[in-house]
């Protein structure tokens, strides 16, 4: 257990070291910087002012020489500052997190839910008319992109009927109530999210329920539920433990348009903001924040495994 740990530690920090040397190099790389956007909006700017703010800013050093200072001072808890907000970026970063992690929490979890309840039940009636329904269904939910159903249920809940809020975050000044802000977002997530994971359910249920103790289990003259959720369901749940942890990153990603598009003050917006401005720093903590969830994702499926079969350990063999 202490080994295992030690070594998905390890390797957790090894991606984060190098994906924050990739992303500021890209970063880096981007055309125009902060002085050149300076200058554009004070073309009186003397270029001796101009040579000074380079030094300032630290941006007249070569990049890796740039990235080095970035990280030793990162290593000390001082993530810099932001260029747009002319905060420390931590200060922003926290708030936005809780954000994304109400609204892409909330959703992954009902999403998770949803789809393998459905895929459960369509595994059980294979073949039948339920299955054909929620296959549908699904493969709608897989077709139908985001923004575009973020658009539709604007229109129609905000718009059309003004029932909900088209977006942006709760206020006291307003008059939708706190939580109907998260509805269109999250409903928005929840869809793009369930067909895909819906399959995988549908699928791993299929194969466990073909398999030999399945049979001998109805054999001995078990209930249909007890087959269903104690042995079949607990057997299908680890490979759908992996699709669950990739599809937790996949929702992270996906949060930025959502985000962007109803207004919600979380890490999606913020990245894209960031971005558009050439704010290094900012970009840079909210792209490493992302990469360190979806590995704590992936390491709590790991662990989850154990959890699901007792015969798998965490150094990776059987018993």
């Amino acid at each position: 257990m202490v080994r295992f740990i030690s070594w998905r530690v390890a390797g957790l920090l090894l991606v984060l070291l190098l994906k924050s040397f990739v992303i500021f190099t890209l970063i880096g790389l981007m055309p125009g910087d902060p002085i050149d956007l300076l200058m554009s909006a004070n073309p009186n700017m003397m270029p001796e002012d101009v040579a000074k703010l380079r030094a300032i800013y630290g941006v007249d050093e070569p990049l890796f020489s740039r990235y080095a200072s970035w990280l030793f001072n990162a290593l000390q808890g001082d993530f810099g500052f932001s260029r747009i907000q002319h905060r420390p970026v931590l200060d922003i970063v926290v708030p936005a997190l809780g954000n994304t992690i109400i609204l892409t929490g909330t959703a992954f979890l009902l999403s998770t839910v949803i789809a393998i309840g459905l895929g459960t039940l369509a595994a059980v009636y294979r073949g039948g008319w339920v299955d054909r329904v929620i296959s549908l269904l699904a493969f709608l939910g897989i077709s139908v992109p985001g923004f575009w159903l973020g658009l539709i249920f604007i229109y129609v809940f905000a718009v059309k009927f003004g029932v909900l809020p088209a977006g942006g975050m709760p206020r006291a000044d307003q008059p939708y109530a706190p939580i109907a802000y998260l509805v269109l977002p999250c409903l928005t997530l929840v869809l793009i999210e369930i067909g895909g994971l819906t399959r995988y359910a549908r699928s791993a249920m299929i194969e466990v329920l073909s398999q030999d103790h399945i049979r001998t289990a109805r054999a001995k003259g078990l209930s249909n539920k007890r087959i269903i959720f104690k042995h079949a369901l607990r057997n299908a749940m680890i490979p759908i433990m992996t699709i669950i942890a990739l599809g937790f990153g996949h929702l992270l990603s996906g949060a930025t348009l959502i985000e962007t598009m109803f207004g919600w003050r979380g890490m999606g917006r913020l990245i894209y903001e960031s971005i558009m401005g050439n704010d290094y720093n900012l970009a840079l903590v909210c792209l490493l924040f992302t990469t360190t969830m979806v590995l704590i994702g992936s390491l709590i499926a790991d662990f989850s495994y154990s959890l699901l079969d007792p015969r798998i350990r965490l150094q990776g063999g059987r018993s």
